[in-house]
């Protein structure tokens, strides 16, 4: 039995994530409008939401995590990968890394470039300083007073301040602040944290809210598709407690559900390309090509190196008094390693000399283990994850049936090009030279991981990477902005779907190319930009 909620709403948001509650707080502020937010996951009433570590426990739980994985990836030697999307209000703010990271300005300008008006560095900052709190005070290029808040890390080791000297050893310069449009040095991450809790956009932007009485959040939701009448997004409908419900738009439907789940939800509604939806028997409503493709992410190398003389927080989690002093510490002062991002170290730089500007990201981290999810190693070591920040491979997502809760197909397509696959060795070889340098050769580090196979060779390191490389977690580009002479071009540059009234995505998806770091950051600025739009179309 199909119902409506309460009659017709002016806006249907579908997604309560990174993006989707940011613009259910900015919408709604308007009174008059009514707003209807829609979140598949549950409420975040979980510890693990809230304790910086909690990624630990989150990651790779159904209960927060839409549990995708990869098609297997030749790149990776045939390997398929856990994909991880939160699945809770705050989406994968409430399981990420709390990085702050907007990227490059020329990430920006390049957009602009595209043909892309309103998307270069000096258009989207005003963006990304309306809704910052930023710990060291306002500047030309930080905000205080809003609702995302950015501190500094509560945990410090020595052995990465050792670390960073050995990458100024190597001519990387030292950087107070990666956020200001220019990233190419080393400097410890700020994280989206509020005196040692993990902030998310649910409790930044929606929980504060939710008593307006034009706003409405609903959880439990898996929209199934979106209604087209007469070339216009008319309402959605979805599954909620085993009922099919369903509420119409006077305005617009906004898609927030990411970079999997809105092309998803597009495909399945019977927007895309068509060749692909008949093969599932959807019947194409709106030929839009582009949906589902130009997927892009970033590929992380974790180099464990085994070490002395150094604490670590492999060496304090396997100390009984370490343990109960990491509780101590969080219990009392809300400090030490359980507020820890992923990584406390970060540094970019050039693979080579010929870049025209740092197009290699790395990850310290104080610790080593197999695999996020393994145990961690029982003897003192660290760990330098470095990444491609501009990959040139691009992959998809695509239905795997036509029902909206079968998980779609994924395949990243990661290391198809010869470009990334020379920046990955580049960039491995790079991090072996900084960890050479005289500031840590008192820990006398020895790489355990990759390891040296085949004497160095390119082919024997391209094999053992395709071994253990990972996601780092950053997938954009899938229903991407571009210009009417895009044949693959989703979204305008003003994120109306192509060829279809009433409808817009709002998240990484619209991304056309991704940006230098991670990407939280990044999509509750499209967020915000989104819906400053939506307010000046209507009142045009």
């Amino acid at each position: 039995m199909t119902e409506a909620i309460e009659g017709d709403y002016d806006t249907i948001i579908v997604g309560a994530g990174s993006a989707g509650c940011l613009l259910a707080n900015r919408l709604s502020e308007d009174r008059s409008r009514r707003v209807l937010l829609l979140e598949a996951g549950g409420d975040d009433n979980w510890l693990w939401y809230y304790v910086p570590v909690g990624y630990l426990y989150s990651i790779g739980n159904p209960r927060s995590d839409w549990m995708f994985k990869t098609e297997p990836e030749e790149g990776l030697n045939g390997r398929s990968l856990p994909f991880p999307r939160g699945k809770v209000i705050g989406g994968s703010s409430a399981i990420n890394a709390m990085i702050y990271m907007r990227g490059q300005a020329a990430d920006y300008d390049n957009w602009r470039n595209m043909g892309l008006p309103g998307w270069g560095w000096d258009d989207v900052l005003p963006y990304y300083k309306r809704h910052e709190d930023y710990f060291a005070g306002a500047s030309a290029t930080h905000a205080t007073g809003g609702e995302c808040r950015v501190e500094p890390q509560r945990v410090s080791w020595p052995l990465l301040d050792a670390f960073r000297q050995a990458a100024g050893q190597t001519g990387i310069p030292l950087r107070d602040d990666f956020n200001n449009g220019t990233n190419e040095g080393s400097s410890f991450y700020h994280v989206t944290q509020r005196r040692g809790v993990r902030w998310t956009s649910a409790r930044g932007f929606l929980k504060p809210v939710l008593g307006r009485r034009n706003l409405r959040l609903e959880t439990g939701c898996l929209v199934e598709r979106i209604h087209v009448e007469q070339g216009r997004a008319a309402g959605v409908s979805w599954r909620q407690g085993g009922d099919v419900r369903r509420a119409n738009s006077r305005g617009e439907v906004i898609l927030a559900a990411g970079s999997i789940g809105s092309p998803h939800l597009m495909m399945a509604s019977g927007i895309g390309p068509g060749a692909h939806l008949s093969e599932h028997g959807i019947t194409t409503v709106h030929e839009l090509p582009g949906v589902g493709q130009n997927l892009s992410d970033h590929l992380q190398v974790r180099l464990i190196h085994r070490i002395t003389g150094a604490r670590t927080l492999n060496t304090v989690y396997h100390s009984m008094l370490g343990r109960l002093g990491m509780v101590a510490s969080y219990a009392l002062l809300q400090r030490g390693p359980l507020t820890m991002a992923p990584a406390q170290l970060g540094l970019y730089a050039r693979s080579d000399p010929s870049q025209p500007r740092a197009n290699v990201q790395f990850h310290v981290q104080a610790l080593s283990l197999d695999r996020w999810g393994a145990p961690l190693h029982d003897f003192p070591a660290f760990t330098t994850s470095v990444c491609n920040a501009h990959p040139t491979s691009r992959g998809w997502v695509k239905l795997a049936g036509p029902d909206i809760s079968t998980p779609p197909r994924i395949k990243p397509n990661y290391l198809a090009t010869e470009q990334d696959r020379r920046v990955l060795l580049d960039a491995v070889r790079l991090a072996r030279h900084i960890v050479g340098q005289p500031a840590l050769s008192r820990f006398t580090p020895q790489e355990i991981l990759p390891g040296d196979p085949d004497g160095g060779s390119d082919a024997g390191l391209l094999k053992a990477a395709g071994d253990i490389a990972t996601t780092i977690f950053h997938p954009v580009g899938t229903a991407k902005m571009g210009t009417t002479s895009d044949a693959g071009a989703v979204v305008d540059q003003r994120l109306r779907v192509r060829g279809i009234t009433g409808l817009r995505v709002a998240d990484a998806s619209i991304m056309p190319t991704i940006t230098s770091g991670n990407t939280a950051a990044p999509t509750m600025m499209i967020a915000e930009k989104a819906a400053a739009m939506i307010i000046e179309d209507e009142r045009r």
